[in-house]
């Protein structure tokens, strides 16, 4: 599709594309009414001015409370001297940020060459993709997580090593998750950068343990361990191999253990070659992939880690793919399958981001050097690696022929076709803190344990 011609015409197509999505995010999507940012807000205020426990905290009304380890806790205290509606409006503007600098991060400068019109339908398709509406509107952290993941992943692809690690160590205090990155950089053999994740992790744990020694202990002793205070498993929010064992009925751990252990050992193998390549930008969209897929519970907002895996499509010249595969992740379709996910329609469909996910982890191009990349490629703007492979230099993704405009990211470039009927129901505010375009069922997500967001 080519740009109009006239400035006129662009800001006729920039306008009814805005409105459009406009559109689009109003009426199909729910709300989340900033659920989980309310669940953060609430846990810590009571912690602090009512003296109850972090984890006995509830949301009036629900089950659902806080279940992030304690350092997150600690970091989220200046929401006790806050109003939810400020909390809100700060939390949002950090996602804001935190979005700005993915961009910036995952492009480098190919942004400049683009003008307005481009970062107007840039933004549009970003506002599209399913996993960020919810991150903005459940008010949760993740794209703050991945924004201090990339850091580091820029640190080590530009040769500035020094404070390499720290991102990684504060995102894994937050959530257990990307700790995982810390298992890349030891495949990687970089001792020093693994050495500082892990000792920011542990020092930021440590200083929670010392503010809060009781709000601790639980979580390490109990908390941590039961999986069933964040939901339940079968829910089709859950996009992992988790929750495709689990709709299909298979309560075995075995079972689970044994695909997790193939995902990481399929992981391994790719990432290190990724970084024998000095392909940094390919091995840590491949941790994001695969930490998604092994851990036990992977809401659709959390796959925002898919974001660095569509930059890497654009950068080895397959905008199309990339394009074909966040237009998926955009129309909300695993919710089709919200009431019932049997049959193999719905191990299909209710499971699709998983497979989108899976399939990127064993095909998406990595560990080429830039003189291996196909030819197509080479109109790309990227920065050269550095002489050397223990300094190599982040590849940064730019604008290609495709099916859509460009945009003022090339993530966002590779998916401007990105959009989706969904689900054509009212929208109304939702307090299921994993909630769909469809309307919750009764006590969604629910255990006669503890849940959380």
């Amino acid at each position: 599709m080519r740009a109009p011609a006239t400035e006129r015409g662009r800001l006729l197509t920039a306008l009814a594309a805005l409105a459009a999505v406009t559109v689009f995010t109003a009426t199909v999507p729910l709300l989340r009414d900033w659920f989980d940012l309310r669940v953060y807000q609430g846990a810590v205020d009571t912690w602090v001015h009512h003296g109850g426990r972090l984890y006995d905290y509830r949301v009036p009304g629900t089950t659902y409370g806080f279940t992030y380890p304690p350092f997150a806790a600690v970091a989220m205290l200046p929401m006790a001297a806050l109003g939810l509606r400020a909390a809100i409006v700060v939390g949002l503007l950090l996602n804001l940020v935190a979005l700005a600098a993915v961009v910036r991060l995952l492009t480098g400068r190919a942004w400049r060459r683009h003008g307005w019109y481009d970062c107007v339908l840039g933004a549009c398709a970003l506002a599209l993709f399913e996993p960020l509406r919810d991150t903005f509107s459940f008010g949760q952290v993740n794209l703050l997580l991945l924004a201090l993941v990339l850091v580091d992943a820029w640190l080590l692809a530009t040769g500035r090593e020094r404070w390499a690690g720290a991102g990684i160590g504060l995102a894994a205090a937050v959530k257990l998750t990307p700790a995982l990155f810390i298992g890349l950089l030891l495949l990687a053999r970089r001792g020093r950068a693994a050495a500082v994740a892990t000792s920011v992790a542990l020092a930021a744990t440590g200083f929670a343990a010392v503010v809060a020694p009781d709000a601790s202990r639980f979580y390490w002793t109990d908390a941590m361990w039961d999986t069933t205070r964040v939901g339940r498993l079968d829910y089709v929010s859950n996009q992992s191999l988790q929750g495709i064992l689990a709709r299909l009925g298979e309560p075995d751990r075995t079972v689970w253990a044994v695909a997790v252990l193939l995902t990481l050992g399929v992981w391994a193998v790719r990432a290190r070659r990724a970084v024998a390549a000095g392909d940094w930008a390919a091995a840590f969209a491949l941790t994001g992939l695969t930490a998604c897929l092994v851990s036990p519970i992977t809401w659709v907002h959390h796959l925002v880690w898919l974001l660095p895996s569509f930059a890497v499509l654009v950068r080895t010249g397959h905008p199309r793919i990339a394009g074909a595969l966040y237009a998926v992740l955009c129309t909300s379709v695993v919710w089709l399958w919200f009431d019932d996910a049997s049959g193999v329609d719905g191990f299909l469909g209710g499971n699709a981001y998983t497979w989108i996910t899976l399939g990127l982890l064993l095909w998406l191009p990595a560990g080429q050097r830039r003189a291996e990349r196909p030819s197509r490629d080479r109109s790309a703007t990227a920065i050269d690696p550095a002489p050397s492979p223990a300094a190599p230099r982040m590849a940064q993704v730019s604008s290609q022929p495709g099916p859509v405009p460009s945009s003022c990211d090339e993530t966002a470039a590779a998916t401007g076709t990105a959009s989706g009927p969904g689900r054509g129901r009212a929208r109304s505010a939702s307090s299921e803190p994993t909630g769909s375009t469809l309307p919750a069922a009764p006590n969604p997500q629910s255990s006669s344990a503890r849940a959380s967001s």
